[in-house]
C-alpha cells in the first residue's frame, strides 16, 4: 500500500493537478470516472507498473517474512518404563535442575532383583567357604592316599626281596596281590588328586564366576531400581506436569511433562523466508526484527545460517508413493539470526511471534570500479530502497502490537 502511494506521488498526482490546475477541469464536469482512466490511463499504468517494480526491488532484494520465531526445544518428561507413580517431588509447574528428582514410580519389583542378587552373592560367599573346607578334605584324602600308596610300595619291595633271596620263603600269590594293591593306591592318589584340582578349580574360576554374575545380577537390579526415580535431565523449567500418586505412566503413549531448558530460545530466531529469495539470501547479511513480547523495539540481528533445503520437501518411506499434489505448501527457507549486539534478545520471551527483514550490502560492489554506471546507478537505488523497507518494519512494529491487542494476534 505505502509503495502504491509512494509511485502515485509520481505520477497519477502531477497528472491530476496539471488536469485541474493548468487546464481548469473540474471535477464532476470534465473529470469523470471515464475521462480520468481515459486523461490518466499513462499515469496510471505507470504508477502499476512502477509499484510493482518498486516491490518486486525493496521484497526480492531485501527479504521480509512475517513467519519469525524465538524457537525453543523442550524434553518430554518419560520414564524408561512403564509404572505407578508412587511419590511425587514437585507440582504443575517448578524451576528444577539438573539432577533433582521429579517423581518416584513403585519399586517393588526392581527392589525384590535387587535382593534376589544379594542373596546370590551371600550364596556365592558361603559356597567359597565350604568349597576352601572341600579343599582342605581332598588334600587331606590325597596325603592319605599318598602314604598308603608309600606302604603298599615298600611292602611289595619286601616281598620281592625276600623271594630273589629265599623263593620259598614267599608265595607269589602274595607278590601278586600287593601289586594289584599297588595300583589301587595309585588309583586312589589320582582320585584324590582330582578331587583336589575341582576344589581348586571352584575357589579359583567356579565360584568367583558365579558371584561376579550375582554382582552384575545387583548392579543391573540397582540401576533399574534407580531408574524408577526419574530426574531432570537438565536444568530449567517444568511445565503441565499433572502425575498424581496412583498414576499409570507410559513412555509411548502418556509423558509425565514438559521440560524447558533454561537457556533454550534465548540465543537465537528463527525465520522462514519465501522460496524467491533464495538467491539472495546469505550469511552475513544485516537484518531486523521485531517481536510481539518486545513491543516498539527494533532488534537489529544477523544472519548466522540459511537452511540448504525445504522442509516442506521431505518425506518418510513406506508402502504408498509420493503424490507431489499433497504437498499444498510450498515451504519457506529456515533462517537462523542472531542479536548483532550482546543481548539484543534479552526480554524476547521464547516462542515470540515476530516480524522480521534482511537487507542486502552492496558496499563492496559500490566501491569496485570494474562496474557501469548504470549498474553503480542500479546498486544505488537497491540499496536506497533498504531505507524505505527499514521504515515500513518500523511501522509494522508499531502497529503489530496494537493489531495484537485489537485482534488477538489475528
Amino acid at each position: 500500500m505505502l509503495e502504491l502511494l509512494l509511485c502515485s506521488l509520481l505520477t497519477i498526482l502531477p497528472d491530476y493537478l496539471y488536469r485541474r490546475y493548468a487546464q481548469g477541469k473540474r471535477i464532476g464536469k470534465e473529470i469523470t470516472l471515464y475521462s480520468v482512466w481515459f486523461e490518466l490511463r499513462w499515469g496510471i499504468i505507470s504508477c502499476l507498473m512502477l509499484t510493482v517494480g518498486l516491490i518486486t526491488i525493496i521484497f526480492y532484494n531485501h527479504p521480509a517474512t512475517n513467519n519469525a520465531t524465538v524457537l525453543f526445544r523442550s524434553i518430554p518428561v518419560l520414564p524408561e518404563s512403564n509404572g505407578r507413580v508412587a511419590e511425587v517431588f514437585v507440582g504443575f509447574s517448578a524451576d528444577v535442575k539438573q539432577g533433582e528428582p521429579i517423581f518416584r514410580l513403585d519399586s517393588s519389583r526392581q527392589e525384590a532383583a535387587a535382593e534376589t542378587a544379594r542373596r546370590r552373592i551371600a550364596e556365592a560367599d558361603a559356597a567359597l567357604l565350604v568349597a576352601r573346607a572341600d579343599l582342605l578334605g581332598a588334600d587331606g584324602r590325597l596325603r592319605e592316599a599318598r602314604g598308603a600308596y608309600q606302604q603298599a610300595v615298600d611292602e611289595l619291595e619286601t616281598k620281592r626281596e625276600i623271594y630273589r633271596r629265599n623263593p620259598g620263603a614267599v608265595a607269589v600269590r602274595d607278590i601278586e596281590r600287593l601289586e594289584v594293591t599297588v595300583e589301587g593306591r595309585q588309583g586312589s592318589i589320582d582320585a584324590a588328586t582330582a578331587s583336589k584340582q575341582e576344589a581348586e578349580a571352584r575357589i579359583s574360576a567356579l565360584l568367583p564366576a558365579e558371584k561376579a554374575s550375582a554382582e552384575a545380577a545387583l548392579a543391573q537390579a540397582q540401576v533399574d531400581l534407580d531408574k524408577t526415580v526419574i530426574r531432570a535431565g537438565v536444568t530449567g523449567r517444568l511445565e503441565q506436569f499433572t502425575l498424581r500418586v496412583g498414576d499409570i505412566v507410559n513412555p509411548l503413549m502418556r509423558p509425565g511433562g514438559v521440560l524447558i531448558p533454561k537457556e533454550a530460545g534465548r540465543g537465537n530466531l528463527q525465520a522462514g523466508f519465501s522460496q524467491v529469495e533464495a538467491q539472495v539470501m546469505r550469511v552475513g547479511m544485516v537484518a531486523e526484527a521485531a517481536c510481539i513480547s518486545k513491543p516498539w523495539m527494533i532488534i537489529p540481528l544477523v544472519v548466522t545460517g540459511v537452511q540448504d533445503f525445504i522442509a516442506a520437501g521431505q518425506f518418510k518411506g513406506g508402502d504408498q508413493l509420493i503424490d507431489l499434489q499433497s504437498v499444498s505448501q510450498p515451504g519457506t527457507i529456515l533462517v537462523t539470526l542472531e542479536p548483532l549486539y550482546e543481548g539484543g534478545l534479552d526480554g524476547v520471551m521464547p516462542g515470540s511471534s515476530c516480524i522480521a527483514n534482511a537487507y542486502s550490502s552492496n558496499h563492496e560492489q559500490l566501491m569496485s570500479k570494474d562496474i557501469g554506471a548504470l549498474r553503480r546507478a542500479a546498486l544505488h537505488v537497491v540499496d536506497g530502497v533498504a531505507l524505505v523497507h527499514a521504515m515500513l518494519l518500523r511501522i509494522q512494529a508499531i502497529i503489530l502490537p496494537i493489531r495484537t491487542l485489537v485482534f488477538g494476534g489475528h
